[in-house]
């Protein structure tokens, strides 16, 4: 489909916090996701009619219908560019679904200017090869309170044209918030994000396939490991799938 981006609903400015983790003696590491509504409202609009348009030549959604317009969801890519986050918050965040979104970044992301406004937009930074605990825990707070979180379940940018093995810890957060809200209705949302380069450059294409979403509460029999394995399984599977299209 081609998108049609509506202005943005003004929404107060939003911040998540979790409780803060001492990594070393005096030291405390707070973890919070901020959503400035004075940036949102500039960029949405910035973004709708200067910088997308202007980069790519054709931007194509398809299967908007998958993503849950209310309740906890992880919004799972793949990773290919620096534009991905871009591009997420277009195809799946408020201009088409009404959601804000948060975003689980890794550290590297979160330098210079693009990190400042990440920052401002809902990100947050991981080590995605030793992730903190509070990285970790202000993601189950996310979740728990019923908000949409952006993941990418292969943990950094590849750009050697095939799926990445996957890290195990999204499927293990997934678990661990249905263990503590049974019921929430958690899904995990596959998206494949699709570039004709494997280096995006100026009016390169970029099609985008959102997947059926996968129902986190199906995979919690059995050993927590086992199903954390199941799901990450599944996933991988349908990621592949959606990169083929």
């Amino acid at each position: 489909m081609q998108l049609q981006f509506p202005q943005p609903t003004q929404i107060p400015t939003s911040v998540v916090e979790t409780p803060q983790q001492t990594t070393t003696p005096g030291k405390i590491v707070p973890v919070t996701s901020h959503i400035s509504h004075t940036l949102t409202s500039i960029l949405y609009p910035l973004g709708r009619r200067v910088l997308i348009p202007f980069y790519f030549r054709r931007m194509e959604v398809t299967g908007t219908e998958n993503i849950p317009k209310t309740g906890p969801v992880i919004l799972a890519p793949t990773h290919r560019s620096r534009w991905d986050g871009l591009v997420m918050a277009f195809a799946a965040g408020k201009p088409v679904t009404g959601r804000d979104l948060r975003f689980m970044i890794s550290e590297n992301e979160m330098a210079g200017p693009q990190g400042w406004v990440l920052r401002r937009t809902g990100g947050f930074p991981v080590n995605t090869k030793h992730p903190g605990i509070s990285s970790i825990r202000h993601s189950v707070e996310i979740l728990r309170n019923g908000e949409a979180l952006v993941m990418f379940p292969e943990g950094n940018i590849y750009r050697h044209g095939h799926l990445n093995p996957l890290k195990p810890g999204m499927a293990r957060i997934a678990l661990q918030v249905e263990s503590l809200e049974p019921g929430s209705g958690l899904k995990i949302v596959p998206i494949g994000l699709n570039y004709d380069q494997p280096i995006p450059t100026w009016r390169s294409d970029i099609k985008v396939n959102i997947g059926k979403p996968l129902d986190v509460a199906n995979y919690c029999t059995g050993s927590t490991k086992k199903s954390a394995q199941q799901l990450t399984q599944d996933l991988e599977m349908a990621l592949t799938e959606l990169e083929r299209r």
